[in-house]
């Protein structure tokens, strides 16, 4: 009986975790849709602000071009690791850790590079190298353009006094609820726009060309960092949602199996208890 009751307690523990993963798999789904239509909504205006801006940059010649588009001897790179504060979102986090580490190890390893973490897991996992500039977790406390202006403001700053000469961004960009991709964008230097694309779309610029390219790049920049942690966003909601309904299904079919076997184990007692008394009875007899 002892094998019985160790068979129900595991029974009961496995279905008290199937309870919180399906209810952390609801949260997430919850969350997701908003997280979902925010980057869906933003994602053109952002992409179609860089592509103007990159074309207008490639076009400026000598002094008038930007300070942000200034290209630098690479010696000094900042990785910009965008992950979550909290864990249980299957490889999510690990996908950005793994990838940075590969930047750091492959292509710069000839550079000192530093880090600037944006979610407690990649601080965490960074903060032991004693290179990570600043934690910038607190953004997703209150997730809006304004706080991740701030970071992004700081990152400009500190490629424009020299502190690094080159500044990309690593996140996972949101597919889908089930698929995350991992990206990684240059942030600073501005990238000129490869090819003629726009060589024959006639633009009126009012002001000049180049007050428009020094006005808007900070605006695109920050719009740039703000769509990476809006698609880290998304995709964490969609990866813990996508980890918890396996979690869910896990649990489900480990409880059935242990029920399975509970009963199997209490048909096997009682088939022992009844041999017991008909051997009992025919002792008796005889």
């Amino acid at each position: 009986m002892a094998n019985l009751k160790e068979i129900r307690n595991r029974i009961s523990s496995v279905s008290s975790t199937m309870q919180i993963t399906s209810a952390m798999k609801m949260v997430s789904a919850a969350k997701l849709k908003k997280a979902q239509d925010a980057i869906t909504a933003m994602r053109p205006y952002s992409d179609k602000l860089t592509e103007l801006l990159q074309s207008l940059s490639s076009t400026l010649e000598g002094d008038s071009g930007s300070k942000f588009a200034n290209q630098r001897e690479v010696k000094t790179v900042l990785l910009v690791a965008i992950t979550s504060n909290r864990g249980l979102a299957g490889a999510f986090n690990s996908n950005i850790i793994k990838e940075v580490t590969r930047l750091t190890n492959e292509t710069y390893a000839n550079q000192d590079v530093s880090y600037l973490a944006i979610g407690k897991k990649a601080n965490d996992a960074f903060k032991k190298t004693n290179n990570v500039i600043a934690n910038k977790s607190d953004v997703f406390d209150d997730l809006t353009f304004d706080n991740v202006a701030e970071v992004a403001q700081m990152l400009m700053d500190k490629f424009v006094e020299g502190d690094f000469d080159k500044i990309e961004i690593v996140y996972n960009k949101f597919k889908n609820a089930a698929t995350q991709i991992v990206m990684t964008e240059q942030f600073l230097p501005i990238v000129p726009m490869e090819g003629d694309s726009n060589a024959n779309i006639d633009y009126i610029f009012e002001p000049s060309k180049e007050e428009i390219v020094e006005q808007l790049i900070p605006k695109s920049l920050k719009t740039q960092l703000y769509k990476s942690v809006r698609d880290s966003f998304a995709s964490e909601h969609g990866a813990r949602m996508t980890a918890m309904h396996k979690a869910t299904d896990n649990a489900t079919e480990l409880r059935d199996q242990l029920k399975l076997t509970y009963n199997k184990a209490r048909q096997a007692a009682i088939t022992n208890e009844i041999l017991e008394i008909v051997g009992g009875a025919e002792a008796l007899n005889n």
